[in-house]
């Protein structure tokens, strides 16, 4: 059965009807797996027909308020059981510092995201070298990338062995290229144009040049702040990349 990812924000904190915060999910082939959870991300949830319910596991890449500041908000969410027929387990991957995060988070709606042990399980993955963690139908590699002290790129190995990367934010760094090898889908921070970069985010030709060197199959722009919506991204990054190349949008579908 094939993978198939959509993009459930393309955007960054900067509010627009057209684009919400960085995020995706991704169906295998019995999972779906969601790539962060900032504002938004349960409503464009239920615009692709999934239940925050059908969402095995989630993957934080950082715990930057677009990137995670609709966790309290999905939790709580999970105990109205009146809709939650499954009532199956949810697991949270993240870097190292997310159970005190978590902790942290309790304290402040206290204690009203707690769930049963059964219900939840947290995975804290290494931030200082390449981790692996093998699930029932796909196989999690994390790699710490150039943001914060906890961020992790992801990369997902279907039972087909199709391989698709999310690099959460990051600048560039050597993980980049050891975590993308090869992918078949690179799903890559571009925060703003070449000649316009901000520390902590790549640009369309960085982007390019690390998926050129990793020799990814295609790859996928995201995360786009405003001034990239009056430039040419496209084309600054076909200067450092020539394979298959895709712009997000919220809502767009991929099949790997």
């Amino acid at each position: 059965m094939e993978s198939q990812i959509t993009i459930l924000g393309s955007g960054t904190c900067v509010p627009s009807l057209v684009r919400n915060p960085c995020a995706l999910v991704m169906k295998t082939e019995k999972d779906h797996l969601l790539f962060d959870c900032g504002p938004g991300v349960m409503r464009r949830l239920l615009e692709t027909g999934i239940s925050i319910f059908d969402i095995s596991t989630l993957f934080l890449s950082h715990f930057h308020p677009d990137h995670s500041g609709e966790l309290a908000s999905f939790l709580f969410s999970l105990k109205y059981s009146s809709f939650d027929l499954k009532q199956r387990l949810l697991t949270i991957v993240a870097g190292r510092g997310f159970k005190l995060f978590f902790d942290r988070l309790q304290t402040a709606y206290e204690n009203h995201l707690s769930l049963p042990e059964k219900r939840l399980r947290i995975i804290e993955m290494d931030t200082a070298r390449m981790d692996q963690h093998a699930f029932s139908t796909f196989t999690v590699t994390s790699m710490p990338v150039a943001h914060r002290p906890e961020s992790l790129a992801y990369r997902i190995t279907d039972r087909r062995g199709k391989q698709m990367v999310y690099t959460g934010d990051t600048d560039v760094c050597d993980g980049l290229t050891a975590i993308a090898a090869g992918a078949d889908l690179m799903i890559c921070d571009s925060a703003f144009p070449d000649g316009q970069k901000v520390d902590g985010h790549l640009t369309p030709s960085l982007a390019g040049q690390i998926a050129q060197a990793a020799g990814v199959k295609r790859l996928v722009l995201t995360h786009f702040y405003p001034p990239c919506e009056t430039v040419d991204i496209e084309n600054q990054c076909r200067s450092t990349y020539n394979g298959s190349l895709v712009l997000a949008r919220d809502l767009m579908t991929l099949i790997l």
